[in-house]
């Protein structure tokens, strides 16, 4: 289900510059619309963070399922730009729904000598979705016949199965639903006792959801515009190396501790952005490859970590609210920043 649910994120990734060729936006519009589901990600997460606490994971990822069904459908049916601005918000609701709860459902579902295995479980399924959905629709986008069609025609096939999936996983959480009023008031859901643990792995995430966000915005673009590569199958092989190598690091380095692999991350970002301006400025695709592959080591060592610290220190009873609000700070760090680069590049 994660994996799946992330897909959603990088689908569109090798569209974009279709996309523009077919609605004549600019890459400020095009920043806009990869930064839109963050809307979506602050509203789900800070008014339904806590839902699958109160009414169980299963509803609550259901639920979740059927809001990235009709994304997908207003991908489908597009027919202008605006279309996609509404896709992408709805796209991040399901997305922030589905990744707090199923994050905490892992934990619950493994047994108490397993659940150190949960970050990794989480977050390599995550990185896998998001490799997975750009290698898809770059791949049917370039080989197959109706490139803005096909991909969301995929991926919604995709979805029905993993709802069946669900519908047949055991329930971790008994329904405790105590009013409406109560359920849906804003939350971030840190409690006071381990606020002061949870600032370095919230920070973390913010900046390593940040490079994730300026590499699959803009890769495409720099890709056509400065490498004159037109595939875009290999537009999207490039943007999956990024989340394969996330992934694999991320299972190489299991053992190191999660303090270790935060900063490991924190101090890759460095280099990897230094390496894609240098990609960029030279018009060199070796060398973006290799800062991709940078880039993919350092997220993949700081996500893991922070969300392994996440799952560590979050009370059981207010797990779901705990990892949601861990996740306003990757989303905001993965759209926000996204925005001002898009004026930077008008200005």
């Amino acid at each position: 289900m994660i994996a799946t649910m992330f897909m959603a994120s990088t689908l569109v990734t090798p569209l974009y510059v279709p996309y523009q060729q077919a609605f004549g936006f600019s890459t400020l519009t095009l920043t806009l619309i990869y930064s839109t589901y963050v809307v979506g990600n602050l509203l789900a997460l800070l008014f339904l963070g806590r839902l699958s606490d109160e009414l169980g994971r299963r509803p609550v990822i259901l639920a979740a399922l059927a809001v990235a069904g009709a994304s997908t459908a207003l991908f489908l049916f597009a027919g202008d730009t605006a279309w996609l601005y509404w896709a992408r918000m709805l796209s991040g609701v399901a997305i922030a729904l589905a990744s707090g709860a199923g994050t905490a459902w892992i934990t619950e579902l493994l047994s108490r000598a397993e659940r150190p295995r949960a970050a990794l479980i989480a977050t390599s399924a995550n990185f896998l979705g998001l490799a997975i959905g750009s290698l898809l629709a770059g791949w049917l986008a370039q080989y197959a016949p109706w490139p803005l069609k096909l991909p969301f025609v995929a991926y919604a096939a995709l979805l029905a199965v993993v709802a069946v999936l669900i519908a047949r996983t055991r329930e971790t959480v008994p329904p405790r639903f105590g009013g409406l009023k109560g359920l849906l008031a804003p939350r971030i859901g840190v409690p006071r006792a381990i606020l002061a643990s949870f600032a370095a792995p919230a920070i973390t995430g913010f900046a390593t959801f940040s490079l994730i966000g300026f590499y699959s915005a803009l890769v495409p673009s720099l890709l056509r515009q400065r490498l004159h590569v037109e595939n875009l199958a290999l537009a999207g092989a490039v943007v999956a190396e990024l989340f394969v190598v996330s992934a694999l690091a991320m299972i190489v380095t299991r053992n190191l501790s999660s303090a270790h692999a935060m900063i490991g991350g924190l101090v890759l970002l460095i280099p990897s952005v230094i390496l894609l301006v240098a990609a960029d400025t030279l018009a060199s695709l070796p060398l973006l490859v290799a800062a991709t592959a940078l880039v993919g080591i350092a997220t993949g060592l700081g996500y893991r970590g922070s969300l392994q610290v996440i799952n560590q220190i979050a009370p059981p009873q207010r797990r779901a609210e705990v990892a949601s609000s861990y996740f306003i700070a990757c989303f905001v760090g993965n759209s926000v920043p996204v925005i001002g680069i898009g004026w930077l590049a008008a200005w």
